[in-house]
């Protein structure tokens, strides 16, 4: 009797940024297990029942889900942005890894989500308009050296790079650490992104130098991208400046 687990990315928090697949598959599901913040977030009927658990309860969350739909239940977990970005569809896969053979039967399908760094972008011009990559600043699950150690990597190769989980309330050094890691490598005037909410009545989007960032106007809710040392500042006079890094990279040689 093999059920359906859907993993569901809601987007970074607008209902207009929820996709037409994820808004399908809520509707096909009959239990829904995420953070409370997602589940929150939820438009349910009558007949659909909410599990909502706390935060760094992934993996437990996921052999919930997987036990129900094991059962013949049409199941949801529900992530915020994209539930294969720092979210749960990794905490899925790791859990069918390890745990009993009746979890491979479970029909799974991954729908993805707008993740926090995407939308920020649109809402600042182009500043992942060439490569770039996405590190996530807690080290819940990693050591903070290897953290550093990608994020001088990154920098040094010309990646521009999005922060995700860049402080909270038991983290409070990593991210002025992170600014401190990358200018060794990168110019003064990088331009560093703060965007908090993007999409929500509570948005907020600012652009700061590298070195005059100040790591104490990010929190959990806020995605942050440093640039390379291409990204460009574009003054527009009374409309919002534009970040963008060019699409073209002159050779060294």
């Amino acid at each position: 009797m093999n059920g359906k687990l859907y993993v569901i990315g809601l987007g970074p928090g607008s209902d207009k940024q929820i996709t037409p697949q994820a808004l399908d598959a809520i509707a096909a599901s009959t239990h829904f297990y995420g953070y409370k913040p997602y589940v929150s977030r939820l438009k349910l009927r009558a007949d659909q029942v909410a599990v909502a658990s706390d935060n760094r309860e992934e993996l437990a969350r996921a052999k919930d889900a997987l036990d129900r739909a094991a059962t013949g239940t049409t199941v949801a977990i529900v992530s915020g942005g994209d539930p294969g970005v720092f979210a749960m569809a990794a905490a899925v896969c790791e859990a069918i890894e390890e745990g009993v053979d009746q979890w491979r039967d479970v029909d799974l399908e991954i729908i993805p989500g707008v993740t926090a760094m995407l939308a920020v972008a649109a809402r600042m011009g182009a500043p992942l308009g060439h490569d770039f990559c996405a590190v996530n600043l807690s080290d819940n699950l990693k050591p903070w050296d290897v953290i550093e150690t990608r994020l001088v990597a990154a920098a040094s190769a010309g990646f521009v790079i999005a922060l995700y989980n860049p402080i909270s309330k038991s983290r409070q050094w990593q991210l002025g650490r992170a600014f401190d890691a990358v200018s060794a490598v990168l110019p003064p005037e990088t331009p560093v992104i703060f965007g908090r909410a993007a999409g929500r009545n509570d948005e907020a989007m600012g652009v700061q130098l590298l070195c005059d960032a100040k790591a104490e106007d990010a929190d959990m809710a806020t995605c942050v991208i440093i640039g390379s040392a291409a990204t460009r500042i574009v003054e527009r006079g009374d409309k919002p400046a534009l970040v963008y890094s060019p699409r073209s990279v002159r050779s060294h040689s």
